[in-house]
């Protein structure tokens, strides 16, 4: 099972590095695919213009809703632009927008292709958001630059879901917020060496009984997660 993900950015070159990512390369050699589109490759505006100012006033520049309508229409080869998000989730990134959690990532693994439309300047024009996109995104209150780092996190945190991408099955099964650890956080890891400065592994995890070992790992999760 793969995705295909496709993603709309001013600067499809920053993702080259990502691409490069054990785990990406791994998902990718299993069918799942990560394309960058870049929008001023289909504006009809002179000089590729892609943003301009914004009705009202302000500071900034604001990605218009006509290039991205090109732009969409161009590279899914459709006549109207706002069928797209009919066949796939296509997701404007916003700083308001739905909080990406393992949930909302568990819906996206699922899904066999999504869009991600990267922000940049003082954002989208808002028609993109209501009429283009089937859905928002945000990584958190704060704001970015751009959408591409964002476009990172969700690339980063859809594909590692999938199988084969860490390299072990097992890998992914008990991780933060999952639902072998009840939505809680995951709990503390050791490794050698068993005495530093003072400071020792807990017994249990030397104790070779993998039933405390599981029942200790879980109590300190729910400690974690305030249960």
């Amino acid at each position: 099972m793969g995705i295909d993900i496709d993603v709309f950015t001013l600067f499809p070159e920053w993702f080259d590095w990502f691409r490069t990512q054990r785990h990406v390369r791994n998902v990718m050699e299993s069918g799942s695919s990560l394309e960058c589109i870049n929008p001023r490759d289909f504006t009809t505006l002179s000089g590729r213009q892609v943003d301009d100012t914004p009705f009202g006033g302000g500071a900034g520049m604001v990605l218009r809703v006509d290039v991205m309508e090109q732009a969409l229409s161009g590279h899914y080869g459709v006549q109207d632009a706002t069928v797209v998000r009919e066949q796939r989730r296509l997701i404007a990134l916003i700083p308001g927008g739905r909080i990406l959690d393992d949930a909302y990532v568990n819906e996206l693994a699922a899904e066999p292709s999504i869009t991600l439309l990267c922000g940049r300047y003082e954002g989208f024009d808002e028609r993109i958001v209501q009429h283009l996109a089937s859905d928002t995104l945000s990584v958190g209150r704060y704001v970015l630059s751009g959408g591409e780092l964002a476009a990172m996190v969700v690339c980063d945190a859809v594909l590692r879901k999938l199988p084969g991408a860490l390299g072990h099955a097992d890998s992914a099964e008990e991780e933060s917020f999952s639902d072998a650890l009840g939505g809680n956080p995951e709990y503390p890891h050791y490794t050698r060496p068993a005495q530093w400065r003072g400071h020792g592994v807990p017994d249990v995890l030397l104790s070779g009984n993998h039933a405390l070992v599981r029942q200790w790992r879980r109590a300190r999760s729910q400690e974690r997660g305030g249960a």
